[in-house]
């Protein structure tokens, strides 16, 4: 995935504009998707990670309530961030491929 940002953010020019690596233009539906993809796989490794802190949480939480609650809170949270993301990624491919 980094390696898909490096390429690019390699390939746009002080314009703005978005070259392919065999130096033609990458069409803006190409340049979208690919903006998007990085930016939906970003979101959902940061809800992963936001689940699994809120596991943490929870383990080390001693029995204390409150604490427990608001583990269960950030796991919760994380969940529904991840479907979010998922959602508006089919809802995105849909779109695109109507295009």
């Amino acid at each position: 995935m980094i390696d898909k940002i490096k390429t690019i953010l390699a390939n746009v020019d002080i314009g703005g504009q978005v070259r392919s690596i065999e130096g033609g233009d990458v069409s803006l539906e190409a340049s979208v998707r690919n903006i998007l993809s990085v930016v939906f796989a970003v979101v959902g490794i940061v809800a992963v990670i936001v689940i699994v802190v809120g596991g943490v949480n929870y383990i080390i939480s001693q029995g204390d309530a409150s604490k427990i609650q608001k583990a269960k809170n950030t796991i919760l949270y994380g969940i529904v961030g991840l479907i979010v993301t998922l959602a508006a990624f089919a809802i995105v491919n849909f779109v695109m491929s109507g295009l």
